[in-house]
């Protein structure tokens, strides 16, 4: 399979790095990574309007062909599709292995997630994987990532799904194992630091912490908790079909 690797982290850091030459390695895969040149954590699915996009060929080990692009995830992943892989489209695009969590509503903000959605988008079946917390050692979640791109030889998912995939952290060997799950909850507590810089001008720095909420057992939040790996469908159809034929009752006016 020709193989789009993508991520929200940078195409510097650890984690993509680490899958992409494990894919190349297996020497069954065409692997092209294109990814922003800084970090983009957070930076969901916005994309770049009013400035040029610049794409800059990256060496990668193992012959791998690599682009930085001073953009977002999102935009990672349309260049990548309008153009630079334009000639030879990528089968399956991989998004990660992010450094932290995307679980629950985490995926509304993640760059992760948001670039596997654009590739669902173009019709191109996508995974977005994270290690959902340090030590940030990603043996055992590139293992896991091969295992699952090896089973899109045998199963398809329908057009507008992809796959999150969050990974506790450790050995492979202290997983309990793989689950199938819902999106959980996942809050944070909003809390934002007051600093002054070095100039005297006041400016603000989130640090909010994570909300304990109490989740169901088949969300990815409750199974990660345990030490399982969580496997989340994630689909692109954003109405709530329960609630148009409510609607319709309800007295509209111009």
């Amino acid at each position: 399979m020709h193989l789009l690797i993508t991520n929200d982290d940078g195409i510097y850091a650890k984690g993509i790095r680490a899958l992409a030459i494990a894919l190349a390695q297996t020497q069954r895969h065409r692997v092209t990574v294109v990814a922003p040149d800084r970090q983009q954590s957070a930076s969901s699915h916005s994309i770049t309007l009013h400035k040029p996009l610049h794409a800059k060929s990256v060496a990668l080990p193992h012959g791998i062909e690599g682009y930085a692009v001073n953009g977002t995830p999102a935009d990672c992943v349309k260049l990548a599709l309008g153009a630079l892989c334009d000639e030879h489209p990528p089968d399956l695009v991989v998004s990660g292995v992010n450094h932290g969590a995307n679980l629950g509503m985490d995926i509304v903000y993640s760059g992760t997630a948001s670039a596997a959605s654009e590739a669902v988008m173009h019709g191109i079946p996508a995974i977005a994987m994270s290690l959902i917390d340090e030590p940030f050692d990603f043996t055992a979640s590139v293992h896991i990532g091969l295992g699952l791109i090896d089973l899109f030889n045998y199963h398809k998912l329908p057009h507008d799904v992809y796959l999150n995939v969050n990974i506790p952290p450790g050995s492979r060997e202290s997983l309990k194992g793989i689950r199938v799950t819902k999106t959980g909850i996942r809050k944070y507590r909003n809390a934002y630091e007051k600093r002054v810089d070095p100039l005297g001008r006041t400016y603000y720095w989130q640090a909010g912490q994570v909300v304990q909420i109490e989740n169901e057992p088949d969300t990815d939040v409750y199974q990660v908790e345990r030490g399982y790996v969580s496997v989340t469908p994630v689909h692109l159809h954003f109405t709530n079909s329960e609630m148009v034929d409510t609607l319709k009752s309800w007295p509209f006016q111009l």
